[in-house]
């Protein structure tokens, strides 16, 4: 087996790993209940899932231009996709699909009379 093979066949692995992950993102974006478990859904496997994906295209193509393309393309991928899902959690919040309880925004006031420190404790 050569060098060839070998990464022909990483890539191969990668690329079924990474539509494994985005046909279980896919699964989660319609199963899940809320907008919160389906933000989880959209964007951790899918971000993994489509980086997998571009890993086994570069280990398939090895050139330095489609590589460099690829590297680009990653890039763009990990700056967008935590920012979308922001926007849709914002969006879901001021449209009151998110209930304010349901967000955890660290210790507040009342933390106190269920047993956490309270504001004034260090």
């Amino acid at each position: 087996m050569s060098l060839g093979d070998a990464l022909d066949l990483a890539g191969l692995v990668c690329l079924m790993l990474g539509a494994l992950l985005c046909l279980a993102a896919a699964i989660g974006l319609l199963r899940f209940p809320d907008l919160l478990t389906r933000m989880h859904a959209g964007t951790k496997p899918q971000v993994l899932g489509v980086l997998l994906v571009i890993l086994g295209v570069g280990l398939r193509t090895r050139s330095g231009l489609d590589v460099g393309m690829l590297v680009l393309i990653a890039l763009f991928q990990l700056l967008t996709i935590p920012a979308g899902s922001h926007m849709v959690g914002r969006a879901g919040f001021r449209t009151g699909q998110i209930a304010p309880t349901e967000v955890h925004v660290g210790r507040r006031r009342g933390d106190a009379e269920h047993g956490g420190p309270g504001p004034t404790a260090t």
